[in-house]
């Protein structure tokens, strides 16, 4: 099977791309089942293992969040393994009682907070004490992570979250004669969601902001790069959030936050795996069909103004430096995302690339060289390269050597050998995306979350293999352009100067 595999991947890559008709992926036998209130589900039965990947992508991300909640996508990763109005409670109603005690307390010590440098640090320690005190009383009512408890008593794998610009996945396995409790629980989850441990859980996002962006020099560059990069678009904004918003966001706020963006019509869930299908249709109508559909999904409507000129900008940090360079691109879904794709892999994607070979292997003056686009998809993105130099090179150096490589690309279209070389890479991917049960489930939802079609995912397959010399020189030449580029490097801090004595 997988030599078969192989050589139909083979075949297309040979074929003309008008004599393809579909790539593996578009072949598999994915049942589309759509309920009455939006919700969407992807089935696949794979047969082997007696397992199951559940994935749920939201159409819930960074960018749709609004000023004053900025990390609010995010922390619903958190919220959202808090329980509801039956799981993780001994008593939900004496529960509920105290919420509003701690909400008005809260809202006092946000009100104190605004207040800035004027506000009474006496006041400021005395709120967040009755805070904590308040929240520690709620807690005897809680039956803490009863969840993942359920979960993992019952053979649960791989249980987590993530959150992105765009959208907001949650995914774990189960065993597939335990896959109804999927349907039990995070119906569930969709339907009762009880933000307990609302603010306790908002610090520990804020210290996972101290974690990822203000003690990593990696993350802390990443962010300023991203906001020097982006003046008006919500992907200059960071998806883990602005320290102060996320502070002061109420419990208040992130309801209106999940029952504007986590409605059933906004959730697309792709189960693979030792699965009856008539079977997984007949429990989401059971468990899902009657809640209630949200509001539907609306765009971002903000964009990002032309770049009349290059951005630079240092970030000082007692770490070793390091440079990104970003270049505005198209979103995913642009006729030139796939030649932008290929240049890429060209110039960053592996040993044998332009770059690798020159900076890591040849010269050794860098530990590594990165490029690609992002930070999300539905949106023009960035095409950033990330860059570490080996003392005694340095980032400007490292730097001059990328604008030679991206100059050479825009002179001399690449030779037939890079491309085949990025051509073999595609093949072994498109083999080996299609072998585990969880990546695939993560590609379908995604795609159909993102695009409103699972299939798409590997129609973009067949784009990269269309790609030719010129597209990609051609690429090089529309975005690579010195008035649309942004640099930030990360510089240790000028030593104080040590003054002499007479």
């Amino acid at each position: 099977m997988r030599l078969l595999v192989g050589l139909t991947a083979a075949l297309a890559i040979a074929a003309p791309l008008g004599a393809q008709q579909s790539t593996p992926g578009e072949r598999l036998p994915v049942v589309k089942y759509v309920l009455p209130n939006g919700m969407t589900f992807l089935f696949l039965r794979r047969e082997g293992a007696p397992t199951v990947a559940f994935v749920t992508h939201f159409r819930a991300g960074g960018v749709d969040e609004w000023t004053g909640i900025s990390g609010t996508a995010h922390l619903f990763e958190h919220m959202l393994f808090k329980g509801t109005r039956t799981i993780g409670t001994k008593n939900y109603p004496a529960e509920l009682a105290i919420f509003p005690r701690i909400d008005a307390v809260a809202d006092s010590l946000t009100a104190e907070f605004r207040k800035g440098d004027e506000a009474d640090t006496s006041a400021l320690a005395r709120l967040r004490g009755r805070l904590r005190q308040l929240e520690d009383s709620a807690r005897q009512y809680d039956v803490s992570n009863e969840l993942d408890r359920i979960l993992t008593e019952n053979g649960a794998q791989s249980l987590n979250a993530s959150t992105s610009n765009d959208v907001t996945n949650y995914f774990f396995a189960l065993p597939a004669n335990r896959a109804k409790l999927w349907f039990i629980l995070d119906s569930d989850r969709i339907r009762n969601p009880v933000l307990r441990e609302f603010y306790s859980e908002r610090d520990v996002v804020m210290e996972e902001r101290r974690l990822r962006v203000e003690t990593s020099p990696g993350g802390l560059l990443r962010e300023e790069f991203l906001a020097a990069a982006y003046r008006a678009h919500p992907y200059g904004r960071p998806v883990v959030g602005v320290a102060s918003e996320i502070q002061t966001v109420s419990r208040t706020a992130a309801q209106e936050y999940f029952r504007r963006f986590y409605g059933p019509n906004n959730a697309v869930v792709a189960i693979v795996g030792d699965i009856n299908v008539d079977t997984m249709k007949a429990w989401a109508t059971q468990y899902f069909a009657d809640i209630p559909a949200g509001e539907p999904h609306r765009p971002v409507v903000t964009q990002e103004p032309p770049q009349h000129g290059e951005r630079r900008i240092d970030v000082e940090y007692d770490a070793n430096p390091q440079v990104l360079i970003g270049y505005h691109v198209p979103e995913a879904r642009h006729p030139d995302a796939p030649a932008l794709a290929v240049l890429s892999q060209i110039l960053t994607g592996g040993r044998t690339s332009r770059l690798y070979q020159r900076l890591v292997i040849k010269e050794r003056a860098a530990t590594n060289v990165f490029s690609g686009s992002g930070p999300g998809a539905l949106y023009p993105r960035l095409f950033t390269f990330t860059v570490v130099p080996i003392a005694p090179h340095t980032t400007a150096e490292l730097e001059g050597e990328i604008y030679e490589e991206i100059d050479r690309v825009q002179r001399e279209p690449p030779s037939g050998e890079e491309l085949q070389r990025v051509r073999n890479q595609i093949e072994a991917s498109a083999v080996q995306r299609l072998e585990n049960n969880f990546g695939l489930a993560f590609q379908l939802s995604n795609s159909e979350a993102l695009w409103y079609d699972w299939r798409q995912t590997f129609r973009d397959q067949t784009g990269l293999l269309a790609v030719t010399a010129a597209d990609v020189q051609r690429v090089a030449r529309a975005y690579f352009d010195k008035s649309n580029r942004t640099v930030a490097t990360l510089v240790r801090p000028a030593k104080p100067a040590t003054g002499g004595t007479n």
